[in-house]
């Protein structure tokens, strides 16, 4: 219910919840003859950001362009280009805004990708959003396809329904997204191979720390017949960061994990963001024993609000120490 009105609820919250405890606050502290003062400047601050934030923040896009280099990677693969995208939320990028999901699927494809890969939330609460958006999503093309996974919006968690309702509509969401050709991975690998060499793409559905998130995610039932030996290097993709710790790290050897589902908290201030407050990896790279997390802060949102923290593409490219570049 909550995520029904989430987009009420801010706007309730950031234009008269706010600015009326901060007049609330200055009038408490601040002196007789200046108080009102304070208020209305503080009001209006509240308001331009909150503007601000919906009208031009929510649209600002940025590509960001990294290398990942790993002694594990098969020679093959080495410049091995991956792009990444998550928490689409195409049900925001409706009417004036399906600009927003063809400028994305633009530059993405501009990256000219091996393998584009998906990490989850492409609905809000409801997989009738995609209809208007499958024409632009067929249009994303890499050399070995695109790739996904479900995130917890992409289930009916939000949803008051009986259990029948519930399991149709994730049926009608994986359905969408195998229509739009895409590699949608529900608790299993698919191996990608140059000549002799391979690496495994493997996709865990979602598994939350969060109380009310989705644990369907099993990586052992996901990286199931595989070996070291037969794929030494594997891109392990979950939509919640905080699976990494919880279950990926100790559980198998994927040297890389993507990941999304924070959004980067939607706003930034001198490298805080309110995401921190929840996760302990919300945004960019972590490294731990030669092995990494790269988490996406997002492509949209439910709520089109975004304050220091554009909607993000990613572009990783794949190097094997072994090799000099």
């Amino acid at each position: 219910m909550i995520a029904r009105f989430a987009i009420p609820f801010f706007l309730i919250m950031g234009l008269v919840v706010v600015p009326l405890l901060l007049v609330l606050l200055c009038r408490w502290l601040m002196p007789r003859r200046h108080w009102r003062k304070g208020a209305v400047a503080c009001t209006l601050i509240i308001w331009g950001l909150v503007l601000y934030g919906h009208l031009v923040g929510y649209q600002q896009l940025e590509v960001h362009r990294y290398d990942f280099v790993s002694e594990d990677l098969p020679k093959a693969f080495d410049g091995y280009r991956i792009v990444q995208f998550s928490d689409a939320h195409v049900g925001t990028m409706t009417g004036s805004r399906q600009w927003l999901l063809q400028r994305a699927v633009d530059s993405i494809n501009a990256l000219k990708p091996d393998v584009i890969i998906f990490t989850g939330d492409l609905q809000n609460l409801h997989p009738d959003e995609l209809q208007e958006h499958m024409e632009t999503l067929r249009q994303l093309h890499a050399k070995d396809g695109v790739y996904s996974i479900l995130g917890n919006h992409d289930y009916p968690t939000y949803l008051d329904c009986d259990e029948a309702t519930k399991a149709a509509l994730v049926k009608q969401m994986i359905l969408y997204e195998r229509e739009l050709g895409w590699k949608l991975l529900l608790n299993e690998h698919s191996i990608v191979r140059r000549g002799s060499d391979s690496i495994v793409i493997a996709g865990m559905e979602n598994w939350g720390s969060m109380k009310r998130m989705p644990r369907k995610g099993d990586v052992k039932k996901t990286l199931a017949g595989l070996s070291p030996d037969s794929c030494p290097f594997i891109i392990m993709l979950q939509h919640d960061p905080s699976a990494w710790d919880e279950k990926i790290l100790p559980e198998c050897q994927a040297q890389l994990t993507l990941s999304g589902h924070t959004h980067g908290g939607q706003f930034e201030l001198f490298g805080w963001s309110p995401a921190s407050l929840s996760y302990k990896e919300w945004g960019g790279w972590t490294y731990k024993d030669g092995r990494a997390l790269y988490v996406s802060t997002g492509l949209g949102a439910l709520i089109p609000f975004r304050l220091g923290m554009p909607g993000e593409i990613v572009q990783i490219t794949l190097k094997s120490s072994n090799f000099e570049h």
